[in-house]
């Protein structure tokens, strides 16, 4: 099971949110290479990156601050928020990122989710952020009537083969995954699912390993102490 530590982006800040509020923000480092260096020096070997200020205006805010998170710390990045066409695509990859996440597009413009795909293959993923099982845009400030199942499935039939699901109910609280939300997409759609929001303790990396997922994005846990990421990634990534 793949672990990506996340970097959450805002005005150039390592930051963490509190179920996806901007009014509730706590920075916990003001330069996002450092801790891309500090996860890459605890055993990361994969980066998660969300453009917070990007994912609420719908349009790039912190380039310059994902390119050096990944020249910085030389490991493959996987970055969301913001990305609503095929030229905000082609900047992220032009600066390394190895993975581009797409997320209100998927709600508005499926017909551009499946260009992506077709142009860029498995470089392509959907983040799937939802409350109560329905699907939240727009920097989660406007939630759809879109159930999660139902735009998994329409992802996996125009060809997506990686989904990234967040509960926003439980980001950012330490109160442990909607561990049967998550089976549920995994069962269902038979993508490669990475799990997200609330993992609190190394039990919760258990069990959304038993339900299948193929990665979990570890955040809040890793900046407060209470997740160990060498432990972690020599536990679920090695073993």
């Amino acid at each position: 099971m793949q672990l990506y530590p996340a970097i959450d982006l805002k005005d150039g800040k390592c930051v963490r949110l509190q179920q996806g509020k901007f009014d509730n923000v706590t920075v916990f480092n003001d330069d996002p290479a450092n801790a891309a260096l500090a996860w890459r020096a605890a055993g990361a070997t994969y980066i998660h990156v969300v453009d917070l200020d990007g994912s609420r205006v719908g349009a790039a805010h912190n380039n310059d601050a994902i390119a050096l998170i990944v020249s910085a710390s030389g490991l493959p990045v996987q970055v969301g928020g913001g990305i609503r066409s095929m030229r905000d695509i082609e900047e992220k990859l032009a600066i390394g990122v190895s993975r581009v996440i797409l997320g209100t597009a998927a709600i508005n413009d499926p017909c551009f989710v499946k260009h992506a795909v077709e142009a860029y293959g498995a470089k392509i993923a959907v983040g799937i952020d939802a409350v109560h099982g329905k699907v939240a845009i727009s920097g989660w400030e406007e939630v759809s009537g879109v159930s999660a199942i139902d735009l998994g499935m329409k992802m996996k039939q125009i060809g997506v083969q990686t989904i990234i699901y967040t509960d926003i109910s439980k980001d950012g609280m330490m109160q442990g995954p909607n561990v049967e939300a998550t089976k549920e997409l995994v069962d269902s759609t038979e993508l490669s699912i990475i799990a997200s929001g609330g993992i609190s303790v190394m039990s919760d990396l258990e069990r959304v390993r038993d339900i299948g997922v193929s990665g979990v994005i570890i955040g809040t846990a890793l900046y407060k102490g209470a997740i160990d990421l060498h432990e972690a990634v020599t536990i679920f990534e090695k073993a």
